[in-house]
């Protein structure tokens, strides 16, 4: 009976401030989409930097007069490097050919440049790519190397502007949870207050402080839970129509991100909707209530 009564309250009680039930909701779904958006960030950058991390490579960029003599000796430098784990040798005919299938969308450029434009080189895996400086410095300055390059000093640059928008979202994430925090306060104000009457006779035939705070503590609770379901179909339907068609046919930079990820931010927003819009309701009611 009494299960019942704290259900039928809370029903009661979400549709008598239905417009401020409705606001409490759209906020919580908001600032709950923003966190599950940079927890998604968050794990797909660690996926992106395990995929290309471990295919970085060491370009060794050979002058337009080297010998076969300089090749030889540039080639044997890098097979005796205890960090090389892979060496490949791209001719002038082969670095056209890349080079022609990179930029095959621009076949004016393409036509503009053969093979004479391009260098000779060295592709090179490290077995651990944090050691770049200390393999350069066994090859550098040998004779018939024009440039060496190291493709994770890119890459850096790259997760440094992801780091960025994962960190703006995160600070989004943060202000809309504050006004989420604030506008549950208020609504469960307001329903304490419309009920005052009723509070104040459960009190005077004893009724226990839970029994009292339940139906406030679950209206919000509710509203924590539609607001993250709303959040997490927002976040499904954003990882379909943006990365999935949109972002990953304008680039390559971008790895798949896996459904299981976004199915991740379910019971996780679920969890936080409800334990936040839940401690939110209690302690706004042990100020109001003085239970």
């Amino acid at each position: 009976m009494r299960v019942k009564y704290v259900l039928n309250e809370v029903l009661v009680g979400l549709w008598r401030n239905v417009t401020m039930t409705i606001a409490m909701i759209i906020t919580m779904s908001v600032s709950l989409s923003m966190l599950g958006a940079s927890v998604l960030l968050y794990m797909q950058v660690d996926l992106m930097k395990e995929a290309y991390y471990g295919n970085i490579q060491v370009s060794i960029f050979m002058t337009d007069k080297v010998t076969d003599g300089e090749k030889e000796a540039i080639g044997q430098a890098i097979s005796n490097s205890p960090l090389v784990t892979e060496k490949t040798y791209e001719s002038k005919a082969d670095a056209l050919k890349r080079f022609q299938k990179l930029w095959a969308d621009s076949p004016d450029f393409v036509n503009a440049i053969n093979a004479d434009s391009l260098p000779e080189s060295y592709r090179v895996k490290l077995s651990d790519p944090e050691k770049y400086d200390e393999f350069a410095k066994t090859i550098q300055g040998m004779p018939g190397i024009r440039q060496i390059i190291d493709q994770s000093d890119t890459l850096e640059k790259v997760f440094e502007i992801f780091n960025a928008i994962q960190l703006s979202s995160l600070v989004v994430a943060s202000f809309m949870a504050v006004a989420a925090l604030l506008l549950v306060g208020n609504t469960i104000q307001v329903a304490a207050y419309s009920k005052r009457r009723e509070v104040a006779v459960m009190k005077l035939v004893g009724a226990s402080n839970w029994f009292i705070q339940a139906p406030f503590v679950l209206e919000a609770v509710v509203a924590g839970l539609i607001g993250a379901i709303l959040g997490s179909i927002f976040l499904f339907v954003a990882k379909v129509v943006l990365l999935d068609n949109k972002l990953q046919a304008l680039t390559t930079i971008l790895t798949p991100m896996p459904d299981s990820n976004v199915l991740l931010m379910v019971p996780l927003l679920a969890g936080v909707g409800a334990l936040v819009s839940a401690a939110t309701a209690w302690i706004t009611l042990r100020f109001y209530l003085k239970v």
